[in-house]
C-alpha cells in the first residue's frame, strides 16, 4: 500500500512537470517548441558557457596545476602577512588539498587597493568567500540554489548523434550539458541501439529531460524522463518508471524492460573504426573477412563485458594479441582483443557480471593502433555482433501495474510528440 502511494506521488510529480513542458505550445505556433519551454526560465544563459558574476573590480584567475593557495593569493595583491592569516581562517576546506583549475575571485574596492574578499569556486554549486576586516578574514560558505525545469529536445541525425544534439539543442543548452545529455540518452538505449554504428542518417531522436539552471547561468543535466529513437522507420520508446516487480529504469511501448540479457556494445558509445564484414585488412595488406567489429578507443579504455558469464580464456592469442573470452547462456561467446591487459582478478573461471570491467583497450598482437576487436560466437559460430545481440528484450511490467505504466507512457509521449524535430546535423 506504501508503495503504491509513494509511486502515485512520483508520477503526480512527473504529470506536473510534463503539463509545464506543454503549456502555452499551441499558443506560439511561431516559436520552435523547445523555446516555448523555456519561456519562463529567465535564469537560463545564452551563450554556451556562462561566465561567473562579476562586479566592478573583480579579477578571475584559475589554480595551476601543482599551484598552492598561497601562490595564487599572492599572485591575486594579497601581503605575505594576510596570506597567513587567511590560510589560517579556512576551516572548511584543507589548504593542502585544492584541485587544479578551480577559478579564484579577488574583490576590492579599488582597482589597485588589496583584495577584501576572495571567492573560491569549490563546485559548479559551491562557493566559499574569505572576507577581511583590517587584518582578519571569516568565511562563509554558499551553496548556490537550482531552478529545475523540463526540456524537450528533438533532433535528427546527420553523421553522429553529438552532432544531431549539438544541432537541435545549442539555443538550450551550453556545451557541457549537451554532451551530457547525449551520454544520457546513449545509456538509456545502451541495451537497444549502439549509438557509433546503429544510426543512420534521417534517423531521429527525442528526448525529455530534467535541467537544473544555476543563479550564475550554469546548466546542469538530470534525469531522462521519457525519449524515442526511430531507426530506419521503427521507433523504439523509454519511459522512466519504477517497478515494483521488474528491474530497470526504463521501459519500452509495450512495457518491457530497456535492460536485456546483453549489452549492444562493449565500451561506452565509442568511434567505431570498422564494421562486421569484408574490408582491407590493415596489416596484411589483404582482403579477408573481419569477423567482427573494432572499436577505435584511447590506451587504457574500459572494456565491459556485455553480459553476465564465465573466463574462459585470458591470455595471448597470437594476431589477437591479449585477448579475452567469455562464456554466456544459451551458447553465446564473446571475444575481445588486442588489449593492452586484463582487469584485476579476471582470470580463467572467473564469473563476471554485464558492464563490469574486464580488461583494458591496447594494440597488442596484428594491430596498428589502439583499439578493441570485439566477436559474438553463437555455438561456435561467428555471428555479426548487430545481429546476434538484437531484440533481447527484459521482464514485462506485472498486470497490476499496466494501466499506472500506460498512463505514464500516454502522458510522456504527448509531450514528445509535440516537438518537431530540427533539421539533419552538419556532415
Amino acid at each position: 500500500m506504501k508503495e503504491g502511494i509513494a509511486r502515485a506521488i512520483t508520477y503526480g510529480s512527473v504529470a506536473v512537470l510534463v503539463a509545464g513542458a506543454l503549456y502555452g505550445t499551441p499558443k506560439l505556433p511561431d516559436t520552435r517548441p523547445a523555446e516555448t519551454l523555456l519561456a519562463n526560465v529567465a535564469s537560463v544563459s545564452p551563450t554556451p558557457d556562462a561566465p561567473p558574476v562579476t562586479r566592478s573590480h573583480d579579477r578571475i584567475d584559475t589554480l595551476g596545476s601543482g599551484e598552492s593557495l598561497r601562490g595564487i593569493f599572492s599572485r591575486g595583491g594579497v601581503s605575505d602577512i594576510l596570506v597567513e592569516q587567511a590560510l589560517k581562517a579556512l576551516t572548511v576546506i584543507n589548504p593542502g588539498r585544492v584541485r587544479a583549475g578551480m577559478p579564484v575571485t579577488f574583490r576590492a574596492e579599488h582597482p589597485d587597493s588589496v583584495p577584501t574578499e576572495i571567492v573560491l569556486q569549490l563546485a559548479i554549486d559551491r562557493m566559499l568567500h574569505l572576507q577581511r576586516s583590517g587584518s582578519t578574514w571569516t568565511e562563509r560558505e554558499e551553496t548556490i540554489p537550482w531552478r529545475t525545469d523540463t526540456i524537450v529536445v528533438a533532433g535528427a541525425i546527420g553523421s553522429t548523434l553529438y552532432q544531431a544534439m549539438d544541432s537541435s539543442a545549442k539555443d538550450m543548452l551550453p556545451a557541457a550539458a549537451r554532451q551530457q545529455l547525449t551520454w544520457s540518452l546513449a545509456d538509456v538505449f545502451e541495451y537497444k541501439i549502439d549509438m557509433s554504428r546503429d544510426l543512420q542518417e534521417g534517423d531521429a531522436f527525442r528526448v525529455m529531460a530534467e535541467r537544473s539552471t544555476s543563479e550564475t547561468g550554469a546548466v546542469r543535466m538530470g534525469r531522462i524522463l521519457a525519449a524515442t529513437f526511430t531507426l530506419s522507420g521503427t521507433e523504439l520508446q523509454a519511459i522512466r518508471y519504477k517497478s515494483g516487480a521488474v528491474s530497470g529504469d526504463y521501459f519500452d511501448a509495450e512495457g518491457k524492460s530497456l535492460r536485456a540479457a546483453f549489452l549492444r556494445a562493449p565500451l561506452e558509445f565509442r568511434r567505431i573504426s570498422s564494421r562486421f564484414g569484408g574490408r582491407f585488412h590493415p596489416v596484411l595488406g589483404v582482403w579477408k573477412q573481419h569477423r567482427g567489429t573494432d572499436y577505435a578507443a584511447s590506451q587504457g579504455t574500459p572494456v565491459r563485458a556485455i553480459g553476465d558469464g564465465v573466463v574462459i580464456r585470458a591470455g595471448w592469442g597470437n594476431g589477437y594479441g591479449n585477448v579475452l573470452e567469455l562464456r554466456h547462456r544459451n551458447g553465446y561467446v564473446t571475444r575481445y582483443g588486442h588489449l593492452r591487459g586484463f582487469a584485476s582478478n579476471v582470470r580463467v573461471g572467473t564469473r563476471v557480471t554485464i558492464g563490469q570491467t574486464v580488461a583494458y583497450v591496447g594494440s597488442t598482437g596484428m594491430s596498428t593502433g589502439p583499439h578493441l576487436h570485439f566477436e559474438v560466437l553463437v555455438d561456435g559460430l561467428q555471428r555479426d555482433p548487430r545481429v546476434a545481440l538484437r531484440n533481447r528484450g527484459g521482464e514485462p511490467v506485472p498486470a497490476r501495474e499496466r494501466v499506472e505504466f500506460q498512463s505514464l507512457r500516454t502522458r510522456m509521449m504527448a509531450a514528445l510528440d509535440g516537438v518537431e524535430a530540427r533539421g539533419l546535423a552538419s556532415r
